[in-house]
């Protein structure tokens, strides 16, 4: 079973996941242009996701290079499943239904999950 990350864990396993691996004064550096945070914060956070496995650190001279130890998709799957179940009691067509009502979806992102889910209804035709 992957742990799933807390909101602010999950902020610097995006950082880390776009740069594959980063100094805690690299991951600070990016989240700080978005908000106030201090650096020991970042430390100390990473120091605890190194504890849950959730990043490792390896020493190169004087840097720490962290990088993450779970994979980007296993996380959102994981994340999306936890969500549906919590919020829409296992109904995707609700979770759906929800996203295309509260955000303006542009015609390509239509034409994007209208392949998709034919794409969805041929494998599951094969199954």
């Amino acid at each position: 079973m992957i742990k799933q990350p807390t909101t602010s864990e999950l902020e610097i396993l995006n950082v880390l996941w776009e740069k594959e691996s980063a100094t805690v004064r690299e991951v600070f550096e990016v989240i700080s242009v978005s908000k106030p945070i201090a650096y020991t914060t970042i430390l100390k956070l990473m120091q605890i996701m190194t504890e849950k496995g959730l990043v490792e650190r390896n020493v190169e001279g004087k840097a720490h290079l962290y990088r993450p130890t779970i994979a980007q998709t296993e996380t959102q799957k994981g994340l999306v499943n936890d969500l549906l179940e919590k919020v829409f009691r296992g109904s995707a067509m609700q979770l759906v239904q929800h996203l295309l009502e509260g955000k303006n979806t542009s015609p390509e992102e239509m034409k994007e999950i209208r392949k998709m889910i034919e794409k969805a209804e041929k494998e599951a035709k094969n199954e």
